[in-house]
């Protein structure tokens, strides 16, 4: 945890921002693997972490703001419990560690809501993204499950994201902590990519490493031959050479702050002339979109520019054709890269998601977009210091979406589908970096950076 100050003052701003009402902020309950006692990994809530900082299940913060204070309800453990688990502190003891100096068991706050009802208060609340956090809430306000995200509190939803989006010193300090997990995590795979090696044992490296470092993987790896499928999580290929292996992973640290870092690597160590070629391309994407990050910058105006140097590269490689602003103007280029440039990033790996996509990537001075392709830029909205986010551009030959563009057409006077239908087993690439935006610029987070041009990938696969 963070020293306790850090926390009174979060929920004293946030108390300032949102100005009456109660604050109902849920943590994680555990959640059954295949029967209830063996239950998966735990993972507190994230801004139940912002605010409260303790990573123990079955607790409920509550932020009275009008009569200015914070209160735990929770349950201590039980002998039974205590059997099975050891010596635990109490709720009392953890929540001094916080800050807060009022603790009650969980039942009572069913008095305390419906209390608080009575009056014709504002219960506050965001947007769930359990279902049972949803029944909780059913039970608490009467409301029905199915209906809880519609009242959700939207003054306590743009609260949160603008506290939140803003890392402090002490957030940067941890996510550079993640990154160094990481840069051990993508080297290692460097140095297992080698013909015969099957995707599942780096993968299982991989993530031991996240968990021998820190609190594990933050979000399940992506790790294939196929980099053509965005989100491939199969792991049950064994590696050919000559054959591209992408992968898309990220640590949690002990304090549960993020990484999200991609590489493209030739299985055995060294790229083709083809694959050279159409990586250098993606590396030039890469590079001249960090080269405009700074504040005051749309990330939309980011992405489009790192579609438009995509679009040049894809030209001279004669996969693309015609005007270079016309081309990215009807959205050609999402043939070969359908996603968007990046996402924020901190507690979570696409940070504060659970409170909308649009709500966190987006505001009024920057509408999102529902063209192919640009719909799916998750972050547009203007950069500020202290902003950390991913920068991941890719190259994608995917068979199904190069057969249904040809097949209907879709923006033939850009596309060369002669050339590219050549492509079709090429596969697909990625490279990917966390970026912290500071008072000027920008800066590439992690101590150490992983390697991702094509001399320093064959270099350091050679070693």
């Amino acid at each position: 945890m963070f020293k306790k100050e850090i926390y009174v003052k979060r929920r004293n701003i946030l108390r300032s921002k949102v100005k009456s009402g109660l604050i109902l902020m849920p943590g994680n309950r555990e959640a059954p693997y295949n029967y209830p006692s063996n239950t998966y990994h735990f993972r507190q809530d994230s801004t139940f972490l912002y605010y409260f900082g303790l990573n123990h299940a079955d607790m409920v913060g509550v932020i009275d703001i009008d009569a200015d204070t914070d209160c735990i309800y929770a349950n201590d453990y039980t002998i039974d419990d205590i059997i099975w688990m050891g010596d635990q502190p109490t709720v009392r003891q953890l929540a001094a560690g916080v800050g807060v100096g009022s603790t009650y068991p969980l039942r009572e706050l069913y008095a305390v809501v419906a209390n608080a009802i009575a009056a014709g208060r504002k219960v506050h609340f965001l947007p769930p993204y359990r279902a049972d956090v949803s029944d909780m809430i059913e039970r608490l306000l009467g409301i029905s499950a199915a209906s809880v995200p519609v009242y959700a509190s939207r003054e306590l939803t743009a609260a949160v994201i603008a506290m939140r989006e803003i890392k402090e010193p002490e957030e940067i300090e941890e996510i550079e902590k993640a990154c160094e997990i990481g840069y051990v995590m993508h080297t290692t795979a460097m140095r297992m990519c080698r013909p015969g090696v099957t995707e599942r044992e780096i993968a299982g490296v991989v993530e031991g490493i996240a968990l021998s470092r820190g609190a594990g993987v933050s979000f399940h790896n992506i790790l294939s031959q196929n980099g053509q499928t965005l989100h491939n999580h199969k792991h049950d290929g064994v590696l050919e050479s000559g054959r591209l292996m992408l992968m898309d992973a990220g640590a949690e640290n002990l304090m549960n702050y993020c990484s999200d870092n991609t590489r493209t690597m030739p299985v055995g160590g060294k790229f083709s002339p083809l694959q050279r070629d159409v990586y250098n391309v993606l590396v030039s994407v890469f590079e001249h979109a960090i080269d405009l990050i700074k504040p005051d910058v749309r990330y939309l105006d980011v992405h489009l520019a790192a579609c438009r140097r995509l679009t040049e590269g894809l030209k001279d490689l004669g996969f693309m054709k015609g005007d270079v602003d016309e081309a990215v103007a009807s959205g050609a280029h999402a043939l070969f890269m359908p996603h968007g440039l990046g996402h924020q990033m901190g507690l979570d790996v696409h940070d504060m998601e659970g409170l909308g996509e649009t709500a966190v990537g987006y505001d009024s001075q920057t509408e999102r977009s529902t063209q192919f392709g640009l719909a799916s830029l998750r972050m547009g909205k203007k950069l500020r210091k202290g902003h950390v986010i991913t920068c991941e551009p890719g190259i994608y030959f995917i068979p199904a979406l190069l057969d249904k563009w040809e097949r209907e057409h879709i923006n033939s006077s850009f596309v060369d589908y002669d050339k590219v239908r050549s492509m079709a087993t090429f596969g697909g690439m990625r490279v990917e970096d966390d970026i912290l935006v500071t008072e000027t610029g920008r800066k590439v987070l992690g101590g150490h950076r992983i390697p991702y041009t094509v001399a320093q990938i064959e270099e350091y696969m050679a070693k």
